[in-house]
């Protein structure tokens, strides 16, 4: 009795939060972007600032997602080679990026690498010029090195389970075979992963995208990406809410083209 009723009505709860927390304030955005028959959206195609955010938030994100798998993927491979208690201290480490919010993140980033941080004072000292290298933080470079220190242990996280169950033994039938171990990791072991490194990078890019309080913290308005642009359409005395909820979807829509990509590219490679 109890099974068939959790079967009929277990997935009530989360449809009542999905419609809760999801449905009913994306009603909303579409409601205020779509107010004078879409004159929002008119506004948008016809605005140069928003074709140059959109750019560079996608070349931001895509820059941010690219530098964490780089170092991601390896992360992961060195948590799956090691020992269980090790690996356990390791992940608990790992996590500890993530526990930060986006401003906490941003202010560690100057105490560390503005023109007054100690990393700067540091190479102040060898010779450096500490204004050029304190500036460096608050550009679109700075803004990559922040975004990529909380999505480094997303993508490692993400791809160590894959990689720790590995079927090792086509990899050590390639190397009897007389493969080199660098030929056999490319065309045996990352055709295995590569489902799961699209989906992280995919997952880590859409996260980038959205990404708001660390680059108003670093980059303040300075940067035109379409988070900021968003914050400045309800800021500064416009309070612009067409404008801003028109944004809003324009920015889901492309996340989740971009996780839809990493869908597509490990369906083909599964079949």
């Amino acid at each position: 009795m109890n099974e068939g009723l959790a079967r009929r009505f277990g997935a009530v709860p989360a449809g009542l939060l999905l419609a809760l927390f999801f449905a009913l304030p994306l009603g909303a955005l579409l409601v205020s972007a779509t107010e004078g028959n879409g004159a929002a959206f008119v506004r948008l195609a016809h605005d140069p600032l928003v074709v140059s955010a959109l750019g560079h938030s996608l070349a931001l994100a895509f820059a941010a997602g690219t530098v964490s798998l780089l170092v991601g993927l390896p992360l992961a491979m060195v948590l799956a080679g090691q020992p269980p208690q090790r690996r356990g201290w390791l992940l608990a480490l790992l996590g500890v990026p993530l526990a930060f919010s986006g401003l906490v993140i941003a202010y560690g980033f100057i105490l560390a690498f503005g023109r007054a941080g100690f990393v700067t004072s540091i190479v102040a000292r060898l010779g450096a010029d500490p204004a050029t290298v304190g500036a460096l933080i608050y550009t679109t470079a700075g803004l990559v090195a922040a975004y990529a220190y909380y999505l480094i242990p997303r993508v490692a996280l993400m791809l160590y389970p894959a990689i720790a169950n590995l079927d090792r033994r086509p990899i050590e039938a390639a190397l009897t075979l007389g493969a080199s171990p660098l030929r056999a990791l490319f065309d045996v072991a990352l055709r295995e992963l590569w489902p799961s490194i699209a989906a992280a990078w995919c997952l880590v890019t859409s996260i980038a995208l959205g990404t708001y309080g660390t680059a108003l913290a670093l980059a303040g308005t300075q940067i035109n990406i379409l988070p900021l642009l968003m914050y400045l359409k309800l800021s500064d005395g416009q309070t612009d809410f067409p404008q801003a909820a028109a944004l809003s979807l324009v920015l889901m829509a492309v996340c989740t083209c971009v996780l839809a990509l990493g869908e597509c590219l490990a369906r083909q490679r599964r079949h």
